[in-house]
């Protein structure tokens, strides 16, 4: 697994998402609940991104028509969404957030 500096641990608000692309793919990086969270930045229902949603209790919604998105797994647990998206490995070396886009979990 190869990981890749993602953005700075201080850059990021609790419950506000950040987008990035690493290695050409969108990634929402999350810090919610004392944990960073690394998710494919696209819905598998709507192509629009999840970082323009709002996070609660460790879920991402996305806000075009409300799926939200288990931000450990990818799994939807709401409608329309029903396919999970890829969720990332994440390390935190320092103040870098490390995520693996290389192996999804």
């Amino acid at each position: 697994m190869t990981y890749v500096r993602a953005c700075g641990l201080s850059e990021l608000d609790e419950d506000t998402p950040k987008r990035v692309e690493l290695e050409g793919t969108p990634v929402s990086v999350v810090r919610t609940e004392g944990e960073v969270f690394a998710i494919y930045d696209v819905c598998s229902h709507a192509n629009v991104s999840l970082s323009e949603g709002e996070v609660e209790d460790c879920h991402i919604e996305c806000w075009l028509h409300g799926s939200s998105f288990d931000l450990r797994t990818g799994k939807p647990d709401s409608l329309p969404a029903t396919q999970p998206v890829p969720v990332y490995p994440v390390k935190i070396e320092g103040d870098d957030v490390l995520v693996s886009v290389t192996q999804e979990s």
